[in-house]
């Protein structure tokens, strides 16, 4: 398990393994967040001091919550709306140390327009 906080250590994160790949989507509020995504199966991943220390941002089609530190303001991961089997989360790789995840894919993400993976 990898374990990180946000800047202030009221929310944790565990994730089992470094990602296979970083996502960098391009969409009006991830390129705001300047947030590097990886996604885990949601039943692999621990996050400690949610809800109670975390503000939830939901926009557009609604089918994501992204949240962040209501603290220190650190953008922490997203969550679907509508749980069910298989279900991924993503989590914002920049709250990890560099040397924690080590040299891993980044994939470029258009969701601006296309929905659809640049690379």
């Amino acid at each position: 398990m990898l374990t990180t906080t946000c800047h202030c250590g009221a929310v944790h994160i565990e994730i089992p393994a470094p990602p296979e790949a970083l996502i960098n989507c391009n969409c009006s509020i991830c390129r705001r967040y300047g947030a590097l995504w990886a996604q885990y199966e949601a039943s692999t991943v621990r996050v400690t001091g949610h809800p109670e220390n975390t503000v939830e941002y939901i926009w557009g089609e609604k089918t994501i919550r992204t949240l962040r530190c209501r603290h220190c303001g650190c953008v922490t991961h997203w969550e679907p709306l509508a749980a069910s089997a298989g279900t991924k989360f993503g989590i914002n790789i920049r709250n990890f140390e560099p040397e924690q995840i080590g040299e891993v894919r980044l994939r470029r993400f258009d969701g601006a327009e296309t929905w659809t993976y640049l690379d």
